[in-house]
């Protein structure tokens, strides 16, 4: 119900801007398929013993092997972070970008640009469908689901005025428990990130949304321990 409800929430949106007379949808690729297809041809399918990870999400994602490359260097972790997306569109790509890659584990850190905003503001009911939509993709197609916390924000930058820190926490208790129920690992950022005001901790960040190294720091022994646990089940 949660995938069949996401995709056509996704559809409509795609035909009110083609109505409204905004840019063209599929000519525009909103999901970003073009970002990782090449890479993704040139991968091939994973040898025996890889245990092959995919870490989906956004800028924070993007950014974590740019900063802390060491986690990745030498690992079977595949980084398809791309800045700016929301969770309508890496529902879209979820298939190239993780399904295709044959990974026994998946990372899902989404939902953050949700709250700010980006493109159109979205309720958070329809931001826990399309995370639950990815996790449902990734189960049915034998993908062990490691589910990450929100990081915490106490404003976007870019988007002033959200307020986004008590929004963060709510979708943070729905992920936690939609994880629980569907016998999901759940990754706490969240708690060991955040200051007084449910933000981003300045010795953790420079614009107080993107973690610096010392953020990632924290981040990759909690999702290390999860990662190892996954491939144990």
């Amino acid at each position: 119900m949660h995938l069949r409800l996401s995709l056509f929430l996704i559809v409509f949106s795609m035909f009110t801007h083609i109505a409204n007379g905004q840019e063209d949808w599929m000519a525009d690729d909103f999901p970003n398929l073009a970002r990782y297809r090449l890479e993704n041809e040139k991968l091939g399918p994973p040898v025996m013993g890889e245990n092959r990870v995919v870490f989906m999400g956004n800028s924070i994602t993007e950014g974590w092997s740019k900063e802390y490359p060491s986690f990745f260097n030498g690992r079977p972790f595949i980084n398809r972070g791309i800045s700016g997306q929301r969770t309508p569109e890496m529902l879209l790509r979820f298939r190239q970008d993780v399904i295709n890659l044959l990974p026994e584990v998946v990372v899902i850190l989404a939902g953050t640009n949700d709250i700010a905003g980006n493109c159109d503001p979205m309720v958070l009911q329809l931001i826990e469908e399309n995370i639950a939509s990815m996790a449902e993709l990734a189960t049915a197609n034998g993908i062990k689901v490691i589910l990450c916390s929100l990081l915490p924000a106490f404003d976007y930058p870019w988007e002033p005025g959200r307020e986004p820190a008590g929004k963060i926490v709510q979708v943070n208790e729905w992920i936690r428990n939609y994880a629980g129920e569907k016998g999901h690992l759940y990754a706490d950022f969240h708690t060991p990130l955040a200051d007084e005001r449910n933000g981003l901790s300045k010795k953790f960040t420079d614009d107080g949304v993107h973690p610096v190294k010392a953020g990632y720091e924290v981040m990759s022994p909690i999702i290390e321990v999860l990662i190892r646990e996954a491939l144990k089940e």
